[in-house]
């Protein structure tokens, strides 16, 4: 029996990739250590850095930024990780904001400034919103998981080590955080703490009709010299994950496994607006829209040196037209 090639595939712990995590699904001549133990901006820096993984599940904005840099890496569009984003702005009740339009002037934190969700918000407060990002005076608390020069007029500083950006919005050192996650103060319902909409997912479901855009968070890196060395992984890989994705979805169907009382109802509304496939990997028409606009972003914010084209940010998985649909021998 021929080997297969083993490769080390770094990403969450999600329901779509647990086919892969079992090995009910297997990509055709790959054995896969399947890597599930770390949270993300560990694993984004440990593969971007470091190179300790083959394939890894990797911040979308710091591939774009290591493309413009040559870092050696290549990507698949596979988007294991998508969120809407309005209810990750946050603010300290004190300071009289109500609106977007309230944060021009102010001192907002941010977990780092190179976060996809963050980066989304930017350029979302400044295009949909009318809230220039240069006109913020911004802090950071985490090293950038890819260095960049910082475009002119932009207000950026990192606070110290013995600091912390959730604490200084609660005290009001700060008067806005834009975080990749729900902060502890909000979950502790510290009255001090709240958000820039409250009613999030009104704000969302709106953004969403307007542009059908729901946010690519993360991408599918591959280590380039696996690319040049074995140039059928990058398919081989992409029809894997689809699969796993399929399997999942046919699951989720099922209200039984999930311990939600409106599970399915849930279920439903997110197929009326969104569709039957909302979590689609490829360079689909919803997925090249929006992520164009977030290669905008990333050059209109000083990630990359110029606007990147999808060409040049993912490789080619197409088997040909009207090929790998129909399997026959």
């Amino acid at each position: 029996m021929s080997k297969k090639l083993e490769l080390t595939l770094a990403v969450g712990d999600y329901e779509i990739t647990r086919a892969l995590q079992d090995g009910s699904v297997k990509a055709d001549g790959i054995e896969l250590n399947v890597l599930t133990k770390m949270d993300s901006t560990t694993r984004h820096w440990r593969f971007l850095r470091n190179r300790d993984f083959d394939v890894a599940e990797v911040s979308c904005s710091s591939y774009i930024a290591s493309k413009d840099k040559d870092f050696g890496f290549e990507s698949i569009p596979v988007f294991l990780h998508r969120r809407f984003r309005h209810g990750f702005i946050f603010i300290n009740t004190s300071k009289g904001i109500t609106k977007p339009t309230d944060l021009i002037g102010k001192r907002i934190g941010l977990k780092q400034y190179q976060s996809t969700a963050i980066l989304w918000l930017r350029g979302l407060l400044d295009h949909e919103y009318g809230v220039p990002f240069k006109s913020i005076e911004w802090f950071t608390e985490l090293d950038e998981s890819i260095e960049f020069t910082k475009p002119e007029g932009l207000k950026l500083q990192k606070i110290r080590d013995d600091q912390s950006i959730e604490q200084m919005l609660a005290e009001g050192e700060i008067d806005a955080l834009i975080h990749p996650d729900l902060i502890q103060p909000l979950i502790d319902k510290d009255p001090r703490v709240g958000r820039l909409f409250p009613n999030y997912k009104e704000e969302e479901m709106a953004f969403y009709k307007r542009t059908e855009i729901f946010p690519i968070m993360h991408t599918m890196g591959i280590k380039k010299e696996i690319v040049d060395k074995y140039p059928w992984v990058p398919i081989n890989l992409f029809h894997a994950f689809n699969k796993a994705k399929d399997v999942a979805m046919k699951r989720m169907e099922n209200p039984r496994i999930v311990p939600l009382a409106w599970y399915r109802e849930a279920w439903e509304e997110q197929d009326a607006l969104l569709g039957s496939d909302p979590w689609e990997n490829g360079l689909t028409d919803r997925n090249t829209k929006q992520l164009e606009m977030l290669s905008m972003f990333a050059h209109e914010q000083g990630l990359t040196s110029r606007r990147l084209s999808l060409d040049e940010l993912f490789l080619d998985v197409s088997q040909g037209r009207k090929r790998g649909h129909v399997f026959r021998v």
